[in-house]
């Protein structure tokens, strides 16, 4: 038996004066996920891009598309358009910035981003978008559009150069250490604390198992001891709140590789056994690295502009205009 309780510890008088719009679904969700890349990034000036060579993870096609019409994608795919201009506006200039480096990184390939959220950013079509939206897609992509016209050829730099901008939707209440989630320090990717996260609907959900759901969700993981008294123990933990390792049974995994077996939105978790049932209590939605789209939402609520919230999510970074 599989159970899933989604928990918020919202106050009524809160709600009233901080609304937040509903968290987008997994299939669109924990894009800019990885740091990675072999080529040198240049400078920005050298960076700008007015085009990109996107190939559709699904097909294998590569289509090149202009910058602005590709950006609009990938923010109707990645925010809620209900949320605040300004957030939609720091999402638009995360995600030009992380495409730019990605084309840098991707130099000799035939492509230079994918539409695979797991690596890269997820991407909708205007059509799509429409289609998704209904009724509302008029105002939603017209929303969406100026807030990435107006922030056309901004870049987040460090040291003169385009940062890898990853973002996610809800953090712990803090963001995570790149280090900690891909084995690479950037100084740029340092926790933060993120208001307002907390506050998010499903900011904290319950999953279930029983010990034989279990087995079946570790078949990966042969070596495991489902008879140890103990299933889970030795969870270690950073200061953000994410599991690196557990013991489960007699082996120690990743925290990462436990939330992949068990499809968990997050690796800030805790677990508890009561009467041979295991109840993840798990916080947040995504990596937890570099910009948090619900605490994005929630400082531009709180009259934060689009430059103030990327410089608070992106340690010591600028927000520049590259001509």
């Amino acid at each position: 038996m599989k159970k899933i309780i989604s928990m918020s510890f919202l106050l009524a008088a809160t709600m009233l004066l901080i609304p937040l719009v509903a968290l987008p679904d997994s299939k669109s969700v924990a894009a800019a996920t990885t740091v990675k890349g072999v080529n040198e990034v240049p400078k920005a000036k050298e960076a700008v891009s007015e085009s990109f060579r996107v190939c559709v993870s699904d097909t294998g096609e590569i289509t090149e598309i202009d910058a602005q019409d590709y950006i609009f994608g990938v923010v109707a795919a990645e925010m809620p358009a209900l949320y605040h201009e300004e957030a939609l506006k720091a999402q638009a200039v995360a995600a030009y910035t992380y495409a730019c480096v990605r084309k840098a990184q991707n130099g000799g390939k035939d492509y230079d981003i994918t539409t695979d959220n797991t690596t890269d950013q997820s991407y909708i079509s205007e059509e799509a978008a429409r289609n998704k939206w209904g009724d509302n897609a008029d105002e939603y992509i017209k929303k969406i559009k100026s807030a990435v016209n107006s922030v056309k050829g901004y870049m987040v730099t460090y040291d003169g150069k385009p940062i890898t901008a990853v973002y996610h939707a809800v953090s712990s209440g803090k963001t995570e250490d790149s280090k900690n989630v891909w084995g690479k320090e950037l100084p740029y990717l340092k926790p933060v604390v993120s208001e307002g996260d907390k506050l998010a609907k499903n900011y904290i959900t319950e999953v279930s198992f029983t010990a034989d759901e279990l087995k079946t969700k570790f078949v990966g993981e042969p070596e495991v001891d489902f008879t140890a008294e103990t299933l889970f123990k030795d969870m270690v933990k950073t200061d953000s709140g994410t599991v690196t390792s557990i013991t489960v049974g007699n082996k120690t995994l990743k925290g990462a590789r436990v939330r992949t077996l068990l499809d968990l939105r997050s690796t800030c978790f805790e677990v508890k056994n009561i009467e041979n049932t295991y109840t993840f209590t798990v916080y947040g939605y995504g990596h937890g690295v570099g910009m948090s789209q619900t605490g994005a939402d929630y400082m531009a609520d709180q009259g934060s502009d689009f430059k103030e919230i990327l410089k608070h999510y992106y340690t010591d970074c600028k927000v520049e205009k590259i001509d």
